[in-house]
């Protein structure tokens, strides 16, 4: 895909124009962890999905955006202490993802709405665990100042987005899960891992709007 010769690559307003282009269809692609996991226990046969969305904020730092992610809490029962994006469960009282992911980024980094634009939407990515995520896209504005919610969140960072869509950057780990093989994308960043689930949803962000 390519953006105006006068836009840098890495830019919010390239980002904006990506995802406004990203029309889909959707339905004809079948994102999550078992694309890369074929046949594993963990993704075969019947299961109950639960759905949940997560918001990617695209900062807009010039010439060279950045995203934020966050730690989750070591408290946490699940994926306790791994980098993600703003999100979660889908309430019944939220009128679309949207308004989950964006509910989800208020109350986990206090992130100010009035500073969020959303510009698009990835197709839903299906975790091992038993989730189908719809990511979010937004932009967001400098100037806003984030409240973290310690019960949820031990810290909130940016990474660059010209890193993020770096193929270079998206390695493969493996680990045995349930006496089987588990492959994973791994994206190590400073002192903070990137991996897993939010990889994924990465990679395909890479797939989708800069491949």
């Amino acid at each position: 895909m390519t953006a105006g010769a006068s836009v840098l690559p890495f830019s919010a307003e390239d980002f904006r124009r990506r995802a406004a282009i990203d029309h889909g269809p959707h339905e004809r692609f079948d994102y999550g962890d078992h694309s890369f996991n074929p046949g594993h226990p963990r993704v075969t046969g019947p299961r109950t999905l639960r759905d949940a969305a997560v918001l990617i904020p695209v900062v807009d730092r010039g010439d060279e955006a950045s995203v934020i992610l966050t730690k989750r809490a070591e408290t946490l029962s699940s994926h306790s202490g791994q980098v993600a994006f703003p999100g979660g469960r889908i309430d019944p009282t939220d009128a679309s993802p949207e308004d989950a992911a964006l509910r989800e980024a208020q109350e986990e980094i206090g992130l100010d709405l009035s500073h969020v634009e959303l510009v698009g939407r990835m197709p839903d990515y299906v975790s091992g665990s038993g989730y189908r995520i719809a990511p979010v896209l937004s932009v967001v504005r400098p100037g806003f100042r984030l409240a973290l919610n310690q019960h949820e969140v031990d810290a909130a960072f940016e990474v660059p987005l010209r890193f993020l869509m770096d193929p270079a950057n998206h390695k493969q780990s493996s680990r045995e899960f349930n006496k089987q093989m588990w492959v994973f994308y791994d994206m190590p960043y400073g002192e903070q891992r990137i991996w897993g689930v939010t990889a994924g949803i990465i990679r395909t962000l890479y797939e989708r709007l800069y491949l």
